[in-house]
């Protein structure tokens, strides 16, 4: 009997997708598809973190057409269908990348559970980060000016490069602006009560618990929410369960609608009902990207040129020159210095614009693949 075992369906424990919908068999297979190398990419970290890093699956597919791709990861489920194996850290899949020997290992991760797994794991090739005598170490050349960015403040204030550029540069490539892949299922058993005739603008109020110096005072949200519904604007409140309460206060304040909070799939279906996303910092901000939504971007604590925004929106930071960067808690709440008439000004002038022809694609777009039954849908923008 003829198997393909270098096939990207094969499996050897399970019958593959193309003979459970086909009944085909190995030998005259319509549906053989020769992997000729595997890469694994550890990128453990925050959601927001991991979305930011498939624009480079956009080149891996072009440099290794035919290479099975493998991603370790906190959260797979929002890992593009392009990738062959997601797969989530767990002790079991951690034993089973150990008996693999990889062509490349992409680590992108300084935790130092990812830089041990850079060490564990069997590649010919290895590029990111690494660990020596149990810290984090540039594994090559190419990962050495990410790696000071992240134990100097002044390196890092100095540093022009966006973080889609600085991982690029550490696997060995030049970014050309390629574009996030969002894994979206669309939401068909709810209908957003919003009105169809007016620009809707989100406001997601919080910034997660860990750097609460990027809070926007409550007042300021409900002040632009009134500003913007006088000019016939409709605000939806975004945010999750740790903003509930507030996201009440701040809809029953302004007459901004709020509809709660919801699992991580039904919050990007939220989101891709806006126009334009109002945030700081945060996984929603990669999610509005990852849409192909206008965005404003609050940042006062972050180098400004980390964030590409592919031209979606603008980065508004405080008047006020505060030495908080990179602090959980800003001394002089600094936020308050961005105040709500630059923000509403700003939002309109972004919504008169015209979106430029970004065309929403299936499946990857550019970095689609050969699949068969795939279980979810992934976008990109062109």
């Amino acid at each position: 009997m003829i198997l393909h075992t270098d096939c990207r369906f094969f499996r050897g424990d399970i019958p593959c997708k193309p003979h459970k919908q086909h009944g085909v068999h190995c030998d005259g297979c319509s549906y053989y598809d020769p992997v000729d190398k595997n890469i694994l990419i550890i990128k453990l970290g925050a959601i927001g973190d991991v979305i930011r890093t498939t624009p480079l699956l956009h080149r891996l597919k072009k440099e290794f057409p035919r290479a099975k791709i493998w991603w370790l990861t906190h959260t797979p489920e929002m890992i593009p269908s392009s990738v062959d194996v997601p797969m989530k850290l767990t002790l079991e899949n951690v034993i089973a990348l150990r008996s693999i020997t990889f062509d490349i290992v992409y680590n992108l991760d300084k935790d130092r559970e990812a830089c041990a797994l850079a060490v564990q794991i069997a590649a010919d090739a290895k590029k990111g980060f690494t660990l020596i005598d149990g810290r984090c170490a540039p594994i090559n050349s190419d990962a050495e000016e990410k790696f000071y960015t992240g134990i100097f403040d002044d390196i890092n204030k100095a540093n022009t490069k966006s973080y889609p550029q600085e991982i690029f540069e550490i696997c060995g490539f030049t970014f050309n602006k390629e574009k996030y892949i969002l894994p979206f299922e669309p939401w068909k058993d709810k209908k957003w009560k919003l009105s169809k005739k007016k620009k809707v603008v989100g406001f997601n109020t919080g910034c997660g618990g860990r750097w609460t110096s990027r809070l926007w005072p409550e007042k300021y949200w409900i002040s632009a929410a009134k500003a913007l519904k006088k000019a016939g604007i409709e605000v939806l409140l975004l945010g999750g369960e740790q903003e509930h309460a507030k996201n009440v206060k701040i809809a029953k304040a302004s007459g901004a609608k709020y509809f709660g909070h919801y699992p991580l799939n039904q919050f990007i279906n939220l989101v891709d009902q806006c126009d334009l996303v109002v945030t700081a910092v945060t996984m929603a901000m990669h999610i509005t990207i990852g849409l192909g939504k206008k965005i404003v971007l609050f940042n006062n604590i972050f180098n400004k040129h980390e964030f590409e925004l592919y031209g979606l929106g603008e980065i508004l930071e405080p008047e006020f020159d505060c030495d908080c960067y990179f602090t959980p808690t800003c001394p002089n709440n600094c936020m308050q210095y961005l105040y709500p008439d630059r923000v509403v000004k700003t939002v309109t002038q972004l919504l008169r614009q015209k979106d430029g022809g970004r065309v929403r694609q299936k499946d990857g777009g550019q970095v689609r693949q050969k699949e068969i039954g795939a279980a979810k849908t992934s976008v990109t923008f062109a």
